[in-house]
């Protein structure tokens, strides 16, 4: 759900006082003492918004915001640190965080920054179901239809796939068409944003 909200911090005072102010305003909460105990859940795979502090034992905030970038996850993340400086921030930012916020913070400013989050989330959940979608689909290609594809996606012609693989024009039409019925696509614009939403 988008309206989910995770919180990371080892101060179990933090984490109840942020769940109970995010329950208020109509958010799910779940919370985590460490960047451990999150990687081990499901979470990393649902969209939503992910609020993390950044002086942790063990992993900081900023590593597990990287970790979840390599993991591809949709959670947006929401920064927060006690001892807030400038190259932190920059550092988080780059990282793609939504905000970075300085304890003590304003209770809006914190809503605020969790709202633009979920508006981020609900877009990379999208993204996420049209890959993972895309994926099962050439998962159903064969051999063939596949390296078809990779050439279509290249910019090839139907002349020149056909020379590439050493079959007929009229033999990639029709691996062609299979191609555009799997994947489910109306054109061959829709066929080539399909295949490239698949992370590489």
């Amino acid at each position: 759900m988008a309206n989910s909200v995770f919180i990371v911090d080892d101060d179990a005072d933090i984490r109840d006082s942020l769940s109970m102010l995010l329950q208020s305003a109509g958010y799910e909460t779940r919370t985590f003492d460490s960047a451990s105990a999150l990687l081990k859940s499901d979470v990393p795979d649902k969209v939503g918004c992910l609020i993390v502090d950044v002086m942790m034992p063990e992993m900081d905030g900023i590593t597990l915001q990287k970790e979840l970038a390599a993991r591809r996850s949709p959670l947006q993340v929401v920064v927060m640190t006690g001892h807030a400086d400038i190259p932190l921030a920059v550092g988080a930012m780059k990282a793609g965080a939504v905000d970075f916020l300085e304890k003590p913070f304003d209770e809006a400013i914190l809503l605020e920054s969790v709202r633009r989050a979920q508006d981020r989330a609900s877009s990379a959940g999208d993204q996420v179901k049209e890959a993972r979608t895309a994926a099962a689909r050439i998962a159903l290609l064969t051999e063939r239809e596949r390296q078809v594809l990779d050439l279509i996606v290249a910019g090839k012609a139907n002349k020149v796939i056909a020379h590439e693989l050493s079959i007929s024009p009229r033999t990639v039409e029709i691996h062609r068409a299979r191609v555009m019925e799997k994947m489910d696509a109306g054109n061959l614009a829709d066929l080539v944003r399909k295949a490239l939403s698949i992370p590489s």
